[in-house]
Parts: structure tokens; sequence; C-alpha cells
């Protein structure tokens, strides 16, 4: 199953790769409001990815959820050492639970750009925040899963 975990984990990491190219855009702006040209091109981009994507976007959920599967089967067979099992499921399930409760959300409605400039800058800088946690919780998924994996 560690392959399964780690294929899951590897595609979730390119998402967020791909997410981060436009989050980091709000990096380095101090202003409360971001710039117009930073804002267009993040709500660009969700706007494209969580709804006009469709049926592809639903990809990511199957390979989130397909990642916890993977990761509660090589519990169940008792393929790794129990506590990298625990803790690559711990941390899939909360940037999991983050995504679904948070960071879609957001996303969707930045990409709607309905919200004033205030809040769509708002909305930009917490899905990068989500973004951030996800990454790290990702790659310790993966260094888990192929440095303790048997």
């Amino acid at each position: 199953m560690t392959a399964f975990v780690t294929g899951g984990a590897g595609f979730l990491l390119a998402v967020l790769w791909f997410d981060l190219m436009f989050d980091v855009q709000t990096l380095g702006q101090r202003e409360d409001d971001l710039p117009e040209d930073v804002l267009a091109s993040i709500a660009g981009y969700y706007g494209r990815v969580t709804t006009r994507a469709r049926p592809m976007n639903r990809l990511v959920s199957l390979m989130m959820l397909g990642t916890i599967v993977s990761v509660l089967i090589q519990l169940v067979r008792d393929e790794s050492p129990n506590w990298a099992s625990w803790a690559s499921l711990v941390l899939i399930g909360s940037a999991v639970v983050l995504a679904g409760a948070h960071t879609f959300r957001a996303a969707v409605r930045l990409g709607r750009r309905t919200d004033p400039v205030e809040g769509q800058s708002r909305l930009a800088r917490s899905i990068l925040r989500d973004h951030l946690f996800c990454l790290v919780a990702i790659v310790t998924v993966l260094v888990l899963q192929l440095g303790f994996a048997r």
C-alpha cells in the first residue's frame, strides 16, 4: 500500500505546487488590499480549476479519498510501523478536512470575484496559509512513507 499512499501524496503535492504558483503572488504585498493584477491572476486560476474544470476537478477529491483509504488499508494490514501510518493518517486527514471545510470554498468564492477587493484579498491570503499547511503535511507524509514503510 505504500506505493498507493506515496502515489496519492505525490499527486496532491503536484496539485499544491500549481496552486502555490498563484498563491505566492500575495507574498510581499504589504497593503491590506492586493493589487488588481494579483487578484485577477489568482482569482482567474481558481475560477478555472474549481468550477469551470468539471469534471476533472473531481479528480483531486478522489485522490484525497484514495490516499486516506490507502493509509487505512496500510494500518489494517500492518504494512508499516503503526506510528508512521497513524501520523500519515492524521496529516492527510487534517489537510483533507482543511481543504474541504475552508480552502475549496474560499477558492470558489475568490474565483467568482463577488466580494469587495478587501474580502478577495483576505480570501487569497487565507488560501495561501491553508496551502502552506497542506504542503508541510503532504511532504511529511511522503518522508514518513518513503523513510519508514516496509
